[in-house]
């Protein structure tokens, strides 16, 4: 058993450019073990997964508690740094924020993602930097350092082409930085070349999709790698097909290759 400050200082050395920390992201006790079971260094929720799981649409629709109650279960199903997305942070001002993060902390977490969306788009740069500062100035309160890994979704709801969408981005990366993120984290962007500018411009680790194979996201100068909602979506994908197989034709074929139940329950000894 390690401690969370030894946890959270693992989770900040994984964080390497060029030998990025891959993270197929969770939602729930299962799928956390079957994970690290896997080989997994850290583990990573993802707020899109988590929401479903819990019935609830994501996009800032799941409440607070529930999505730190799903933490805090993850956390105590590994031994490992665990980092929960927590989208903006659930909560209407930075200093609701900061309160979020007091709580997550408290679970064992070791590690947040915080996006600057919000209904209808990208939330003002001053709003969002701020909101980063209050993370950080909770855990600072708590004696955890703890990876605030900053989320700008300039590349999938910013305005202009790729120039304007990147300068923009570089930007607000920088303000997070500034404010206090550990790192920042880019989703919706696949193009090598933009990548590899993020990489060498950003004053801290870049985080990516898995866009592109671990060796030539890594050959960029990426620092980490998320899965986000996919492993979720292949699983619910095998529901949908199984099931449709069932009563569609009478047959089970799409259940070949399923875990066994000894395999599944295993993990909870």
């Amino acid at each position: 058993m390690t401690t969370q400050q030894s946890k959270a200082d693992l989770l900040h050395s994984l964080h390497r450019a060029g030998d990025p920390l891959v993270l197929a992201n969770v939602w729930d006790g299962a799928s956390a073990r079957l994970v690290a079971g896997a080989g997994a260094k850290a583990i990573a929720t993802a707020s899109a997964s988590v929401s479903w799981t819990l019935g609830s649409k994501d996009g800032g629709h799941l409440d607070r508690e529930r999505a730190l109650a799903q933490a805090a279960l993850v956390v105590r199903m590994v031994d490992l740094p665990v980092t929960a997305d927590l989208e903006s942070g659930y909560a209407d001002t930075p200093a609701g924020v900061g309160g979020t993060i007091a709580e997550l902390l408290a679970t064992g977490a070791v590690g947040v993602n915080l996006e600057d969306s919000q209904a209808g788009g990208l939330r003002p740069l001053a709003d969002a930097a701020e909101r980063i500062a209050a993370a950080r100035a909770a855990a600072d309160a708590a004696g955890v350092r703890l990876f605030v890994n900053a989320r700008t979704d300039v590349f999938l709801h910013g305005p202009g082409g790729a120039e304007e969408r990147l300068e923009q981005t570089l930007t607000r990366a920088r303000a997070f930085v500034e404010a206090g993120a550990s790192g920042v984290f880019v989703p919706g962007i696949a193009d090598p070349e933009l990548i590899a500018v993020l990489a060498k411009e950003i004053p801290a680790p870049l985080n990516v999709g898995g866009t592109a194979s671990v060796a030539e996201l890594a050959a960029l100068g990426v620092a980490r790698i998320s899965l986000g909602p996919g492993l979720a979506m292949s699983a619910y994908a095998v529901v949908k097909r199984a099931a449709e197989e069932a009563y569609a034709t009478g047959s089970f074929g799409a259940l070949a290759g399923g875990l066994t139940y000894t395999e599944l329950n295993g993990l909870f000894q």
